[in-house]
């Protein structure tokens, strides 16, 4: 049921995560705050479902959606779901391990107003497939890289540090002598099979709910893809606007503790909790 906010709709966040599956090639068995892997399911969210949320997004005043997962090109209508988004005038970015990469998906990529993301581990390729669980992902990967650069693809990458001792350094000038022109670093979160402790919103960034949401696969809203222990309410059973109007939503953004412009987010901010984004960090989503 989608019901639309009758107030203002100043809480309504322009930068919108769409968890579409649980389903990915790789494991990331120390790493991966969604649990994804190849045994995982695409969720209760229906490409229905998921088609009615994109087009509210669009009435409601979001300007920008992400496909994640999981490894969102794994889902049977992932086209589908970028299409509509294009339609109703989102620009997009598809959050993607670039593990393998159809050709159709290129002529995707390169559509106008859409965006690549991806993470990258390591310069060596023993590094990056021990975070990945994934023996061969480093060579695809960059490969993909480097084709996304060539085709003129925007392109942001991610590198979180895992363990001690990981070429996150070095891996970071190899992306930027390769021409990826953002490259974003972090640690790992305690989400998922990160976690080292009960997850709380101080393993968060702290511009989780500003201007940002995310939409998990069985349709629970909540801050970020990494405060996904936070539930604000459902769309697939409310709908968006009423969520983002509701009392759950604002009481939740206002108990994350606020990063300032001291502690240094800023626009090109190297250090945040999803690392190949910055929208979460960029006045024009604030």
């Amino acid at each position: 049921m989608t019901v639309a906010p009758e107030g203002p709709t100043r809480q309504v966040p322009k930068f919108l995560e769409l968890e579409i599956t649980g389903k990915c090639q790789l494991t990331c068995p120390t790493l991966c705050y969604a649990k994804a892997g190849p045994t995982e399911s695409h969720g209760s969210m229906t490409a229905d479902d998921w088609k009615r949320l994109i087009s509210e997004a669009a009435e409601i005043g979001v300007k920008k959606v992400q496909f994640i997962g999981g490894e969102p090109t794994m889902h049977p209508d992932f086209e589908a779901l970028v299409h509509r988004a294009l339609a109703r005038g989102l620009a997009v970015q598809i959050y993607s391990n670039l593990y393998r990469v159809k050709l159709e998906h290129w002529a995707l990529f390169e559509r106008p107003k859409v965006s690549l993301a991806t993470s990258y581990y390591s310069d060596m390729a023993e590094e990056h497939e021990r975070v990945t669980g994934r023996k061969g992902s480093h060579g695809a990967t960059r490969a993909n890289i480097v084709q996304a650069v060539k085709r003129g693809i925007p392109l942001q990458v991610g590198i979180v540090e895992v363990f001690e001792g990981q070429r996150t350094a070095q891996a970071r000038q190899e992306l930027l002598a390769l021409g990826v022109p953002t490259v974003n670093t972090d640690r790992v979160r305690s989400v998922g099979r990160g976690e080292v402790h009960v997850p709380s919103t101080k393993d968060l960034c702290g511009r989780c709910a500003d201007g940002r949401a995310a939409v998990m696969t069985d349709g629970t809203v909540t801050p970020c893809v990494l405060g996904r222990f936070l539930d604000t309410g459902n769309a697939k059973n409310d709908g968006l606007g009423a969520v983002f109007a509701g009392k759950r939503w604002a009481d939740t953004a206002a108990g994350i503790p606020r990063r300032t412009a001291s502690a240094g987010c800023t626009p090109d901010d190297s250090s945040d909790c999803d690392p190949a984004n910055t929208e979460a960090c960029d006045p024009a989503y604030d």
